[in-house]
């Protein structure tokens, strides 16, 4: 049985939608406070790992779904999907290697109470290495669906996925500007641009899923 690039992307569309609510549900619960002092040695809580698991799947999951939004454009506007695709890629190589570096260095070393050097890469840093990623690699998420919106013009479905990529691009970028002059607060911004874009890919996955229903 062969699989259409319809069905393939309605399934792409749903996988998303329904990883990023499990990791959003997980990481409610999973987040850590900060509001521990430095060195910030990290005590050992399984939800505060568990909600990396989904996200994990979701960052390659997204790059497969913008492929597949790619493979759907019309060639005169393929310039903008293959500008989302390298801005979704960029996502998932900071993304995927930061979740990494939770479980195969973060993880192992508070087990085993070798913690020394360890307050850079755990998330329960605030000004570290794991904050940091986390916000940057949200944002070029954001950077992938405003390349996005520009494929999407005909019908009122459709124009809805436009503005919503729209939004979610201004909304990031507007908190990052209006953070900065309020006061840097990487903190704030990797807690609000998480927010906006994991509500943008359930929103999204969901419509993208009628719509490419409907294309089949």
């Amino acid at each position: 049985m062969i699989i259409g690039k319809n069905q393939i992307g309605f399934w792409l569309a749903a996988l998303t939608a329904g990883l990023t609510a499990i990791s959003f549900s997980l990481a409610i619960f999973g987040t850590p406070s900060y509001s521990f002092s430095y060195p910030f040695t990290p005590t050992f809580i399984l939800s505060d790992f568990v909600w990396l698991i989904p996200a994990f799947i979701l960052v390659p999951t997204f790059v497969a779904l913008t492929a597949s939004i790619h493979h759907h454009a019309l060639n005169e506007r393929k310039i903008f999907s293959q500008i989302a695709l390298s801005f979704a890629i960029i996502c998932a190589v900071l993304l995927m290697a930061d979740f990494f570096i939770q479980w195969t260095v973060v993880l192992p070393s508070t087990l085993s109470g070798e913690t020394a050097g360890l307050s850079l890469f755990t998330q329960y840093n605030p000004h570290g290495i794991f904050v940091s990623l986390e916000a940057l690699g949200y944002l070029m998420m954001s950077a992938a669906f405003l390349f996005l919106a520009p494929l999407f013009d005909k019908g009122k479905l459709q124009q809805s996925i436009r503005w919503l990529f729209v939004a979610s691009f201004v909304l990031a970028v507007g908190s990052l500007v209006g953070l900065s002059l309020a006061g840097y607060d990487i903190v704030q911004f990797e807690v609000i641009i998480i927010i906006v874009d994991w509500t943008v890919l359930i929103v999204s996955g969901i419509l993208l899923g009628v719509l490419f229903r409907r294309a089949a």
